[in-house]
């Protein structure tokens, strides 16, 4: 049950038939994992608390630097060289004293992962390389938890819906492969990032978390499992992708 005051604060949520009392109570139960706190996952977790997510788990081993500030909205002046994913745990706790939030300042590795995504409703993952996501996506499969895997660069940004747990759809790692598994991606310190392309990537990325957390309800349609969302900033525009699942996938096959 919503309290009078949780009812008056998602009001706008709930006078929504697609969303409606039934399903602002059950992203109040949700439990939401969201790894890295950077330029897609500042406004992710921004929309996430602001949509009534009930559980956070804040993963980042970086601290803020100048850099950030351009994109990483959750963050200010003061905040440089100390912990993200504490200061994210500080925003929540301001914005919203009714989440339940704690923060890990761990790097994520394989042979932690899957501690961290343990008891998740949904991982949102938004860091910054390829073994990190190949880990999560791998934990992921192992635990039986969706995962919601969003990347940007320059003027392009990829939001996609895995569940590779189940035997018809794709994981992560059917999309990219196995040639990644080290930190060999480009950065945006060498590529270079529009902000405002970050922040479409990450409120894109929390609507998209929140479809999945909805559908059990049905009110936002199916959860789009495989389908790989690309947004251009230059046209601007979207197209969709369809991943397959692949059968000799490590991740999700073996």
């Amino acid at each position: 049950m919503l309290t009078d005051d949780r009812l008056d604060r998602f009001a706008r949520h709930i006078v929504l038939p697609e969303v409606g009392g039934a399903g602002q109570a059950a992203l109040a139960n949700a439990r939401v994992v969201l790894i890295g706190l950077g330029g897609i996952g500042s406004p992710a977790l921004q929309y996430l608390a602001g949509a009534g997510v009930g559980s956070l788990v804040l993963v980042d081993d970086d601290t803020v630097d100048p850099s950030n500030l351009q994109r990483q909205t959750i963050f200010r002046e003061d905040d440089l060289g100390h912990s993200k994913a504490e200061l994210a745990e500080v925003w929540v706790r301001e914005f919203d004293a009714g989440i339940d939030v704690r923060w890990v300042r761990d790097r994520v590795t394989a042979a932690n992962a899957g501690a961290l995504v343990a008891r998740a409703d949904l991982v949102l993952d938004g860091c910054d390389n390829f073994a990190t996501r190949l880990a999560v996506s791998d934990a992921c499969v192992a635990a039986g938890v969706p995962l919601l895997s969003a990347a940007v660069g320059r003027f392009q940004a990829q939001v996609g819906a895995f569940a590779g747990h189940l035997p018809d759809q794709a994981c992560y790692r059917c999309y990219v492969g196995n040639a990644f598994d080290a930190d060999d991606c480009d950065t945006c310190a060498e590529d270079g990032m529009l902000g405002a392309m970050a922040g479409w990537a990450g409120t894109f990325a929390a609507l998209q978390a929140i479809r999945v957390l909805l559908a059990g309800s049905g009110g936002m349609g199916e959860p789009q499992w495989s389908r790989l969302h690309v947004l251009d900033g230059l046209k601007p525009g979207m197209r969709t992708l369809s991943v397959a699942k692949d059968p000799a996938c490590k991740g999700c096959s073996a």
